[in-house]
């Protein structure tokens, strides 16, 4: 390890000029990047049908190809997962990244190709390598192993001949790691590509706390389960006496801002560092290469070719669309892409201000739809509704209006939902309409149901049932009562609820 780390942090230096080429001239450098893939998919499937050997200019492209969605590309995915190939891309698509689904599915499956492992994921990888060590020239980082919390993976059952594989996107690029990513990552593929997480957790912290970690990546959510196990087993309060190497959290899928205080008490260490990071199943698209200052560098030259659909053109028809030379500071865009994976003018369902024009640097400013994901739980309005109505169903309720934000760890407590209920009718028992709530989010959305198992990182929801029309006097109390102005169903954060609750003076909870 001492021997291999000193080339690997030289290689991540080198890095860096290629970094600063894309940062110089990345008009340039992505136009490059579109005629690479308009090139290599023209005789796919979905290349011959949108005509790809006739487009040459990207306005073209955006002429003959529409705007789509995940249940727009699901049938082409349903035939990759298949087994058939050279449909969305022009080499074999084995992998997918399983995450969130959308209003018509439980789960997404994402076609990973070989490009978008090797030229995409871990390109980025390595680059975020080199931005950390452009900050910190010289930093021991690679002289010890990097923590990192990935997901779980499976054998597609859905054909089996079709010999594919889908799986959480940190199996899926655990799985494929080159050897020398390997050497220096803990724990073994054994634990970490386990899919029950309590187990994982548990043999996790048994085999990682006597190994010299220097990194930790994850999400912050299984992040501090595992912390609090390790300080259970080690007697310690400090994760630094336990890990005196440890340096860099690099952190992302998520808003840090609610655990950044709770990691600075788990971890106390003035020589701690923070990195956040804008990877997603759909592709690793930005990081921070200013640690400390706001903003997530674009990568510009990864296989992904990017257009920003101002706001005010979501939901219409023939949505217009901005390359990079056209966007504006402090201005939100839904994100929309096209990849060496095979997704075409693809709404991520992000939205993006970019905080810096040289170089393109942005931040994640929310989604195009209500959500709440402050655990890595991704629960849409299209979750919630369903489960409401499920709940009403069963109980025989009537609902009014409701709303939920998060509850973020305290303590030794996992995080979790507080909902606010206006009933026009109450159900006869409340606790069966929150059983029947949770069991049908569970149902419908994988990445709740993983954070809900054995109330490990979200607990059960916490719920106000509120006086018949409180939302409605409390818009009116703020002089916001129209048809314009209305209560979130999903917001990220939650001071909105305090205000409801501190108006109502409601102190009881279920």
């Amino acid at each position: 390890m001492r021997i291999l780390s000193p080339a690997i942090s030289q290689l991540a230096r080198l890095r860096m000029g290629r970094i600063e080429y894309f940062m110089q001239y990345p008009v340039q450098v992505q136009q490059q990047v579109f005629q690479n893939l308009i090139s290599a998919a023209q005789y796919t499937e979905f290349g011959k049908q949108y005509g790809f050997s006739q487009i040459y200019k990207i306005e073209e492209f955006k002429q003959r190809v529409p705007i789509h969605n995940y249940d727009t590309l699901k049938p082409y995915i349903q035939r990759l997962m298949e087994g058939q190939q050279n449909i969305l891309w022009n080499t074999p698509i084995k992998w997918f990244a399983k995450s969130s689904g959308t209003t018509a599915d439980k789960s997404k499956f994402i076609p990973v190709s070989v490009e978008s492992l090797d030229d995409c994921h871990y390109r980025a990888g390595r680059d975020v390598l080199s931005l950390y060590y452009n900050n910190f020239p010289d930093s021991r980082l690679l002289t010890g192993k990097s923590l990192v919390i990935g997901g779980s993976h499976q054998v597609n059952k859905l054909d089996a001949e079709s010999d594919s594989y889908f799986g959480d996107l940190s199996a899926v690029m655990l799985q494929n790691m080159p050897f020398y990513g390997n050497m220096i990552r803990t724990p073994d593929l054994s634990i970490a590509l386990m899919d029950e997480w309590e187990e994982k957790i548990e043999r996790m912290a048994n085999a990682v706390i006597h190994e010299n970690v220097t990194s930790i990546a994850g999400v912050p959510t299984w992040t501090l389960v595992l912390i609090k196990r390790i300080f259970q087993i080690t007697g310690k309060d400090n994760l630094a006496d336990v890990w005196p190497n440890l340096e860099l959290y690099m952190h992302g899928g998520v808003s840090f801002t609610p655990y950044r205080e709770q990691f600075k008490q788990l971890i106390r260490k003035p020589d701690m560092f923070y990195q956040e990071t804008y990877n997603a199943s759909e592709g690793f698209f930005a990081a921070q290469d200013v640690i400390g200052q706001e903003g997530l560098l674009l990568f510009l030259n990864h296989g992904i070719f990017y257009e920003f659909m101002p706001m005010e053109e979501y939901g219409k028809e023939c949505p217009q669309t901005l390359q990079l030379q056209d966007v504006e500071m402090g201005k939100n865009y839904a994100l929309i892409i096209s990849t060496n994976g095979g997704l075409w003018r693809y709404l991520v369902g992000d939205t993006v201000q970019f905080t810096s024009l040289a170089p393109y640097r942005v931040k994640v400013s929310g989604r195009t739809k209500s959500f709440i994901n402050a655990f890595g739980e991704e629960l849409i309005v299209e979750n919630s509704d369903t489960a409401i109505a499920k709940a009403c169903e069963v109980t025989g309720a009537v609902m009014n209006d409701y709303t939920a934000a998060p509850i973020y760890f305290s303590g030794n407590d996992a995080g979790g939902h507080e909902w606010l209920l206006d009933f026009d009718k109450a159900p006869a028992d409340i606790n069966q309409f929150i059983d029947v709530l949770d069991n049908t989010l569970k149902a419908i959305n994988s990445d709740y149901e993983a954070k809900r198992h054995k109330d490990m990182a979200l607990r059960r929801p916490l719920v106000h049932v509120l006086p018949k029309g409180t939302f409605t006097e409390w818009l009116k109390s703020k002089g916001k009562l129209g048809g314009q102005h209305k209560v979130p169903r999903l917001n990220n954060e939650r001071q909105h609820v305090e205000e409801i609750l501190k108006f109502t003076n409601i102190s009881g909870k279920i």
